[in-house]
């Protein structure tokens, strides 16, 4: 199997550097892929958006992500197809060649703040799942797949689509790409965390939980051995202070926020798909332009891509532990239901300032409808209970949460309920004047909370 596809045997490979000191080995068929306009559009779309509003070296490309979790592609086949027996018999040819691009292209219908704007749940912005599959069965992307890999495309595009709501078959290969322990993952946390300038999701062993892959006791699932267990654990670790500290850090947040109501209010301006193909920079002027039509869109485009950084201050903020009621007001609610709970809570928080407060200079953020996945595994441990088992190689499977206390403290509660938090938001000319204590926020939010219910 391994023999008869170059990218995994060696033969004519070059080697293309990427952080950290990496070397990511591809072949000429790989780079006709990365030459197409489809991928070199990742080029100019940064991985993480706006947390380089917080953390400025975290303007990292999608087009470099994209090369590393091709490279743990690789990394992961090698070895599950050298030392799983079940795997390596049923996999065909095509289905490993399927699976690499998935790897390549498994974000190229990302468009510029894609996940912000996707948790709007628009129909004017279709899934990036959907904008993927236009993008691999179209020229010039689909004759590169068909001329130099031998596959159709339309399989590679629904191999990307089937790992965004689980309903489709599962399969190990599946689940290395999309599951608790996938290569996105595994290189996202990493490469977020060095760019970002911070230790956090580093702080894990790759190479050994890769070496820990195995196939489940289904057959059709992902499984660690007993010597992933720890590189497993601190990868959930890792995921955790991430999300607490990095992708929902506050003021990344004060920056969704305003994002997010901007593109809403400017939704029926942004209906055609060609606002998807643009890069960064001019996803940001064209909002702009259209925002420049009315005060309250403007002063949240200024506030994001003017000369000058304008974000919306933190004025209180809620997580299920320390206040339940919030929480499970406001938390996933459509986007729709926060914009009238923010206009809402403005016209309540008025009652106590000189001057009103506008509808726009209060949002609300909170964790949105779609959750995060669960971090479900299993471990398969050698059985031990006589000698005849450990001498026939015999195994147990056991869920990582049931051995793991760190895990199941971690990830088997809600993840969402833990990292992500609900925050009030208040525009910087009117912060000053709201020198209101904590409490009077709390009510007034559960008051409005109350009446949009």
């Amino acid at each position: 199997m391994i023999d008869a596809i170059p990218e995994l045997n060696g033969a004519g490979l070059q080697l293309l550097r990427i952080p950290a000191e990496v070397d990511v080995p591809i072949t000429p068929r790989v780079v006709q892929v990365l030459d197409t306009p489809a991928m070199q559009r990742l080029r100019r779309i940064s991985q993480l958006g706006l947390v380089s509003y917080v953390y400025p070296g975290a303007v990292h490309t999608r087009f470099e992500h994209s090369l590393g979790v091709y490279r743990l592609a690789c990394l992961t086949l090698r070895h599950l197809l050298g030392n799983e027996r079940v795997l390596a018999s049923s996999t065909t040819t095509d289905e490993i060649k399927i699976f690499l691009l998935a790897a390549l292209l498994h974000d190229i219908g990302h468009w510029p703040y894609c996940h912000a704007i996707e948790d709007l749940r628009l129909a004017e912005f279709p899934r990036h799942e959907e904008l993927a599959r236009t993008l691999i069965c179209d020229s010039p992307l689909a004759a590169v797949i068909e001329r130099e890999w031998s596959v159709e495309p339309a399989r590679v595009a629904e191999l990307i689509a089937s790992t965004r709501d689980g309903g489709a078959e599962p399969s190990v290969l599946r689940s290395l790409l999309s599951g608790p322990v996938d290569i996105d993952k595994l290189d996202y946390l990493q490469r977020d965390s060095l760019h970002a300038g911070v230790p956090y999701g580093r702080n894990f062993d790759v190479n050994r939980l890769v070496s820990s892959l195995c196939v489940g006791q289904d057959g059709k699932s992902l499984a660690i051995t007993e010597k992933g267990k720890t590189a497993a654990e601190m990868m959930v670790f890792a995921r955790y202070v991430m999300f607490s500290e990095v992708y929902w850090h506050h003021t990344v947040r004060s920056a969704t926020a305003m994002l997010q109501r901007l593109v809403y209010d400017l939704r029926s301006e942004l209906p055609s798909q060609q606002w998807l193909c643009l890069t960064e920079s001019e996803f940001g002027d064209r909002l702009k332009d259209n925002a420049a039509k009315q005060p309250s869109t403007q002063r949240l485009a200024d506030g994001l891509f003017g000369h000058q950084r304008g974000l919306y201050k933190r004025l209180a903020q809620y997580t299920l532990s320390d206040n339940p009621s919030v929480f499970a007001a406001v938390a996933r609610r459509p986007y729709a239901e926060l914009v009238e709970l923010s206009g809402r809570l403005a016209q309540q928080l008025s009652s106590q300032l000189a001057r009103p407060l506008a509808a726009h200079d209060v949002l609300i953020d909170a964790p949105p409808v779609k959750l995060e996945v669960q971090f479900n595994i299993d471990v398969r441990q050698t059985a031990k209970h006589s000698p005849n088992d450990a001498k026939n190689g015999s195994a147990d499977y056991v869920r990582l949460s049931h051995v793991s206390p760190v895990v199941r403290a971690l990830a088997t509660e809600q993840f969402d309920n833990f990292v992500k938090r609900v925050r009030v938001f208040v525009s910087p000319e009117r912060a000053a004047e709201l020198s209101l204590t904590p409490d009077c926020v709390t009510q007034a939010l559960l008051v409005v909370a109350e009446d949009v219910l």
